[in-house]
């Protein structure tokens, strides 16, 4: 009786911890095979057939289909390029140049994965309709408060990410030219 008991309590240990590692290895995004580049994080190999376990279960358990490695990639931040957790309470600016892509789109969500609600019903910016400096180079003011130029209001959400998608790009394709690649600096400016 008393190998029985054990048995059970050591077969309840396993299954609770082995649950619980799964749960947060899928709430959280450990899929293997990431692209870091600055801040912005990618899984290139997740619209594949390649795509690991990890990333098979985060697809099935959210319903979000990922963008496919020929049509492109799918770059995610949840941090500005000090680790600071962004907050849609604080005035954070998204700078710079992009790589070489057809077409890009930046949108905002919150941390379950759907749009951040706002009172101008705007989410995000194309690559077609941002406004840019003489250099190619461009700023987005994503903020609570309007401002002037490119502005992403953020419904005063208390966390957020940023999702970066590029279209018919090499990035992503060759991990070696995908560290090599320039990427849009995130910088938190002001916070209350």
């Amino acid at each position: 009786m008393r190998l029985l008991l054990g048995s059970l309590f050591a077969l309840a240990v396993a299954a609770i911890v082995g649950l619980g590692a799964t749960y947060l290895a899928l709430s959280r995004g450990a899929a293997f095979g990431s692209l870091t580049i600055g801040t912005w994080t990618a899984w290139p190999k997740t619209g594949t057939v390649e795509a690991d376990p990890y990333a098979r279960a985060t697809i099935a358990r959210t319903g979000q289909l990922p963008v496919a490695l020929g049509d492109g990639v799918s770059f995610t931040t949840q941090t500005d390029d000090n680790g600071k957790f962004l907050d849609g309470r604080c005035d954070v600016v998204v700078s710079g140049v992009t790589p070489a892509a057809r077409f890009w789109t930046m949108t905002l969500y919150n941390v379950e994965g759907q749009l951040a609600a706002n009172s101008v019903n705007r989410y995000g910016f194309t690559s077609q309709e941002i406004v840019r400096h003489a250099d190619g180079s461009f700023e987005i003011a994503i903020a609570p408060r309007a401002n002037s130029g490119n502005w992403l209001p953020t419904g005063g959400v208390e966390r957020y990410a940023l999702v970066l998608r590029f279209y018919d790009t090499a990035v992503g394709v060759s991990t070696k030219a995908g560290r090599e690649v320039p990427m849009p600096a995130v910088s938190t400016r002001s916070c209350p």
